[in-house]
């Protein structure tokens, strides 16, 4: 079972998330929108945990944007090419649970999935493969420095 806070409107389930994302739309119908799914980790070493948290972002291009969280524990995951790889998973189980409810409602949205990997760092050697799999899935991927869904807004939910 999927749920969400949203500093906005507080805890949602999936469909309230998804009714809530058509409702802004409907309510500017002649404005550009962007809809972004990114997951953060972090692991904790004491605990033997890591946190993933995946945002669903609402852009409203010039006018904001509005932001759901999940979060998840998971048993430590040590390598960093395993927990990147669920980040990424996180945000596809999200995207295709989001694509599903809005397509089952009518609407066929583009939707963005930003990764906390990129060219610089100690993930640049899986930009190539993960970027590959989200776009075999339909889904646009983002990367650092672009991919602030996962390395701002889910990431600043990790530390929780």
């Amino acid at each position: 079972m999927w749920t969400f806070d949203s500093p906005s409107r507080g805890t949602l389930s999936l469909e309230e998330v998804v009714d809530d994302l058509l409702a802004q739309v409907q309510a500017a119908p002649r404005d550009r929108f962007r809809l972004m799914v990114g997951t953060d980790s972090q692991p904790r070493p004491g605990r033997h945990t890591v946190t993933f948290v995946t945002a669903v972002i609402l852009h409203h291009v010039g006018k904001g944007a509005r932001y759901y969280i999940h979060r998840v524990q998971h048993d430590h995951i040590y390598s960093l090419r395993q927990r990147m790889f669920t980040e990424a998973a996180c945000s596809l189980q999200a995207g295709s649970l989001l694509s599903e409810q809005l397509h089952s409602r009518g609407a066929d949205w583009q939707l963005e999935v930003h990764l906390d990997v990129g060219e610089r760092g100690a993930t640049k050697s899986l930009v190539r493969e993960i970027t590959a799999w989200i776009a075999q899935n339909g889904y646009e991927p983002r990367i650092k420095p672009d991919s602030f869904g996962a390395a701002k807004v889910a990431d600043r939910y990790t530390k929780a």
